[in-house]
């Protein structure tokens, strides 16, 4: 990741090119939603201790997808807050279908 990305839309490309291949959006994917459903049973059974257990697997399936099938470093070491909204706006993307045109607009398909 690019450290010296002054602004959020300069570092939705740099983002982008680091999660060039799909097995690594999908597990994006994968460990978002698992992310948000525990968020959600913590929210459901008023368990707090759920939601140290969301943020790690949302990690854990992102990191795994960096460092296995992309081979780079995750983009949260330099940016974090830019990186956790970067996350939720391809989980979004990646949900209604708009991805890959997001993609294709930067040249990465």
């Amino acid at each position: 990741m690019r450290e010296g990305t002054g602004s959020y839309r300069e570092f939705w490309p740099v983002y982008l090119r680091a999660h060039s291949r799909a097995g690594n959006r999908y597990l994006h994917v994968i460990g978002t939603s698992l992310g948000i459903l525990l968020l959600a049973g913590a929210a459901g059974a008023g368990d707090w201790r759920l939601i140290p257990a969301a943020i790690a697997v949302g990690y854990a399936f992102a990191w795994a997808g960096h460092f296995f099938v992309e081979g780079n470093r995750p983009a949260t070491f330099g940016h974090p807050l830019w990186s956790l909204i970067s996350d939720f706006r391809m989980f979004g993307l990646a949900l209604t279908g708009r991805l890959d045109g997001e993609l294709r607009k930067h040249g990465l398909l």
